[in-house]
């Protein structure tokens, strides 16, 4: 067997471990400090962690520096004394009793209706239109102040592209709040324009009503017919064919239609964003043809119906400065219409008003923007009045497509974390003196030793990692078995926590779907804020990976806010541990889907009020049941259940099947998620494998289900 090795020798009784072994095992200071490897910048989060290492109190405030709350969440969330994430519904004239603490919200949500709850399963979307209202209100407070301060000579009149979040009560809560400024809505489609017309019936009768997107007649007919019905209709033309169409049906209707075309613009910006506009961008008309749409407008004796310009840079515009370079091209080609003849009234400079996803302030990521919402208005008023003022042009009315920053900050995504990785074990639970190695593998270990010894931390962390591949190689060999390759492996977790002196980076499982959730993360790499929404007077402990529930590589969230690869969260409690995704109000649950049979999360809607938390749910919408998701991919759920109960029958007898397949039924009504402190709702008896539901876990169950007329048959002992 070669000579016995300290505290790793095989099947000796007795092995004397090399001087300083024990202390090193034990933790005690025998090591020197840790040595840094690497020359990199310590990042945020390092930064805050290693500022209050030595500190024996953490503030809710220390960890809104940590997570950056201040940066990306102000004026909207903020951490209140108790720890917990607060949504302030009004920005930044929120009152202090107005402030909603979210924990608050998720117990109410989820607790069961027994105790006053509404049983509702995770994931949940908590969706403030206080917020939303408080986002319409200081968009257009924005564009007011510069007009007033440039005296510009007309006004502002935004719409809201329905693509970035197509809800019903998003987009009716908009088109309520924006009433008083006559606020309208884009549509990028025919179902689009259908909801926007529906939408409009109850809006201001001036708000626009804008038609983008690739149009064939119907799109053409349905567009004119709301001009018909008195709606403030554009059909803004994306390609040249599409102004014979306009011109031919809407002779044949009898409408005077309401004409805008969208320029390709030369200003480009290099961000992902970006990549729809310049002169190669996939939407807009040329300059060669403009100049033949106002020719086929004119010989139709139709030119005084040109009356919009629209154009769009990229979404994420990020600084004023590619803003100014934009709107002044665009403003040079609306005055050139007007000296061409069309009667043009509006400039809809589309979308582009970013978000600060990081907090950063940068104007150099997708991620960020360099500017407020008052500066992005002064900028776009003044690049359109220098160059009318210089053409002796008539102000035009200004519009805007700004859906991401309407949108993105009046909701919360919440989900639970489950379970996490283990850390490395103590020296105790690791069976060293029972492994068999090789003699290089020997050498390693009395490198390793003998590297303590001198204090010389990256040497031992070297012969450490060497004798773990000399292991794993042994172990593919089949000369070493897995409790032996185990000991190895956490034996070298146990050195690298010593000497590098942090936690290994932990994977939590997260009761979620990032497909169906936040696909721009899968997608696009879009980074969104993820912060534990209590829990933040305590020191976070762990650095961490999130793991979502589908069986694919890439369900899985590594890069966080501030470059980071890793995310500090607490360790597991005995509760929930909730964590929550911000300023994902817009596109998420557009572009979600159902990988692996995940349905979108349950919903509901809360009011700032007077009450004693302060909040007032209105809307509550569970999530998509099993069988939900499985009918979106053309399965019959009670057929499914016929066949696996007469299955069940089959195998179990008539008696024992039908109440082992009413289990199954049950599953099918509840949301594919996983219920954290569920239990098997099945009881076996002795008398012949007869099987009985418990009434009460299956009604608990059944509050997060289909509607009560979907439910089928279900026995009961």
């Amino acid at each position: 067997m070669g000579m016995p090795m300290p505290a790793l020798a095989c099947r000796v009784d007795s092995a004397v471990p090399p001087p300083g072994y024990s202390a090193f095992i034990a933790g005690e200071n025998s090591l020197a400090t840790a040595v840094p490897f690497s020359s990199s910048t310590t990042t945020g989060a390092a930064a805050v962690d290693s500022t209050n290492s030595n500190s024996t109190h953490w503030s809710p405030a220390h960890s809104s520096t940590l997570y950056r709350i201040d940066s990306w969440g102000a004026p909207y969330f903020a951490v209140n004394d108790s720890g917990n994430i607060t949504v302030r519904p009004h920005g930044s004239s929120t009152l202090s009793h107005q402030e909603i603490d979210l924990l608050k919200v998720v117990k109410k949500v989820s607790d069961p209706k027994s105790v006053g709850g509404l049983g509702l399963q995770m994931p949940l979307i908590v969706r403030f239109p206080d917020v939303l209202k408080n986002r319409l209100e200081s968009l257009q407070s924005a564009f007011v102040s510069a007009i007033q301060t440039q005296g510009y000579e007309s006004r502002y009149q935004g719409v809201y592209p329905v693509k970035c979040n197509q809800d019903r009560f998003v987009v009716e809560d908009i088109v309520k709040f924006g009433t008083p400024f006559r606020f309208g809505l884009e549509a990028g489609s025919k179902p689009e324009l259908l909801l926007a017309m529906s939408c409009l019936c109850k809006g201001n009768p001036e708000a626009l009503l804008i038609c983008n997107g690739f149009k064939d007649a119907e799109y053409i007919s349905l567009a004119l017919l709301a001009r018909k019905f008195q709606f403030n209709t554009a059909i803004v033309l994306e390609q040249e064919e599409e102004v014979k169409l306009v011109i031919d049906i809407s002779k044949k209707l009898s409408v005077r239609p309401v004409i805008g075309l969208r320029a390709k613009l030369r200003t480009k910006h290099s961000g992902h964003f970006g990549s729809t506009s310049g002169e190669k961008g996939k939407f807009g008309l040329t300059t060669n043809h403009i100049l033949q749409v106002v020719k086929d407008l004119l010989d139709s004796d139709m030119l005084d119906c040109l009356q919009l310009l629209h154009f769009h840079i990229g979404s994420q515009i990020p600084s004023t400065a590619l803003l100014q370079d934009g709107v002044s091209e665009a403003a040079q080609i609306y005055s050139e219409l007007t000296r061409l003849g069309a009667d043009m009234k509006v400039i809809d400079i589309g979308g582009g008003l970013g978000i600060d996803y990081d907090g950063s302030k940068s104007g150099n990521s997708d991620l960020s923007v360099s500017y407020g919402l008052e500066e992005y208005a002064s900028t776009v008023v003044n690049a359109i009045r220098v160059v009318c003022d210089r053409k002796s042009v008539k102000h035009p009315i200004i519009c805007s497509e700004s859906g991401r920053a309407i949108v993105s900050h009046h909701s919360v995504l919440i989900f639970e974390a489950m379970s996490t990785t283990d850390t490395a074990p103590s020296m105790n639970q690791i069976n060293l003196p029972f492994i068999e190695l090789s003699e290089d593998a020997r050498s390693d270990y009395w490198n390793m030793s003998d590297a303590v010894m001198r204090h010389d931390n990256e040497t031992c962390l070297f012969y450490a990692d060497q004798l773990k591949q000399r292991c794993v190689e042994q172990f593919k060999e089949g000369s070493l078995g897995i409790e032996q390759l185990a000991a190895v492996d956490g034996l070298f977790d146990l050195v690298t926590k010593i000497i590098v002196g942090t936690e290994p980076v932990r994977t939590y499982l997260v009761n979620l779907s990032i497909f169906t959730s936040i696909p721009d993360f899968w997608s696009i790499d879009q980074i969104f804020p993820i912060v534990p929404i209590h829990r933040l007077d305590q020191k976070p402990e762990v650095k961490a990976i999130l793991s979502d529930l589908t069986c694919d590589s890439d369900g899985k969230i590594d890069k966080f806010i501030g470059g980071e690869a890793n995310l500090p969260l607490h360790k597991p409690g005995n509760g929930q541990y909730y964590l929550g995704m911000f300023l994902g109000g817009a596109y998420q649950e557009a572009l979600g889907g159902v990988h692996n049979l995940f349905g979108s999360p349950s919903v509901v809607t809360v009011l700032q009020s007077d009450g004693p938390h302060s909040f007032a749910i209105t809307h509550a919408m569970p999530g998509p049941s099993c069988a939900d998701v499985l009918r979106v991919m053309q399965h019959e759920p009670k057929l499914m259940f016929e066949n696996i109960k007469h299955r069940a029958e089959e195998f179990c007898g008539i008696d024992a099947g039908s109440c082992l397949a009413s289990a199954v039924a049950r599953s099918f009504h509840n949301m594919p998620y996983l219920e954290p402190g569920s239990s098997c709702s099945l009881t076996a008896m002795n008398n012949g494998g007869f099987y009985y539901c418990n009434e009460e876990d299956y009604y608990a169950g059944s509050e997060t289900g289909a509607n009560e007329d979907e439910h089928w048959s279900y026995c009961f002992a």
